[in-house]
């Protein structure tokens, strides 16, 4: 099974289930050596938006200070780390990362899920054969990796193209190539992989295999019991396996 899971959300998202005592618990009896929390970041949208798949910027001291007293609690019996699964959203990205090196984050991931803002769109998850959308997705995910403060890129494949297939090769290979140079790396997403959404993406797996990028497996876990799922860890590495990528199971943090 996996030793570290640097892809956890809570209830405090509002589209998961489960404390962060149970995500705990459920990693402890799972083998887990290190638990990374990444939740939904919060954003400071000026025009009045609430997102209903993300805590409050008011939220997030607790989420934190939360965190950080089970870490203590637990320190013998795993090492746990608090972060934000982020957006890289260029007009708002200096204050959200202010805001956050000011709570103390140990990391953030990088999951792109719109082609712009939250607020605006479009929602990359949605099939399409607009190649705008891809191409933005990875024009956002590459400038994003280029700032150096994501850890990795999560769900890279997310974005649901089904245009045409020299496209997509081209956009992914121009993806997978620049997250390479930059030593950043992908992961086969294991909530994807569960509930067999368009992700992962065998045709992009194949493609970052050719290319050489360092693959992780996120669990991606919206309740506690996905930390120990067993057979979606399986497919994961059997993906891995089939697409010849360079999984690594070495601790990032």
């Amino acid at each position: 099974m996996i030793q570290y899971n640097y892809h956890t959300h809570t209830r405090r998202c509002h589209h998961a289930e489960g404390t962060e005592r149970e995500y705990i618990e459920k990693a402890i009896r799972a083998g887990i050596r290190e638990l990374g929390f990444s939740d939904h970041c919060p954003v400071p949208f000026e025009n009045g938006y609430v997102s209903p798949v993300r805590m409050t910027m008011d939220e997030a001291p607790e989420y934190f200070s939360t965190i950080r007293s089970l870490a203590e609690e637990y320190r013998d019996r795993l090492e746990i780390r608090c972060g934000f699964e982020m957006e890289y959203t260029p007009d708002l990205f200096e204050r959200q990362i202010r805001f956050y090196e000011s709570l103390g984050c140990d990391y953030l991931i990088l999951g792109q899920h719109y082609a712009g803002r939250e607020d605006i769109g479009p929602y990359v998850g949605r099939k399409t054969d607009d190649p705008w959308i891809l191409t933005r997705y990875v024009d956002l995910v590459l400038e994003g990796a280029s700032t150096g403060k994501f850890l990795y890129v999560a769900h890279p494949d997310v974005c649901w193209f089904e245009g045409d297939n020299e496209i997509y090769r081209r956009e992914c290979e121009r993806l997978c190539g620049g997250l390479l140079q930059m030593d950043i790396p992908i992961e086969i997403n294991g909530l994807g992989m569960a509930t067999s959404r368009n992700y992962p993406n065998e045709s992009f797996w194949r493609i970052a295999g050719e290319v050489g990028n360092t693959v992780v497996i996120g669990m991606d876990a919206h309740t506690p019991d996905q930390l120990a799922d067993e057979t979606v860890w399986g497919k994961c590495r059997d993906l891995a396996e089939k697409c010849n990528v360079r999984l690594t199971d070495k601790k990032l943090l």
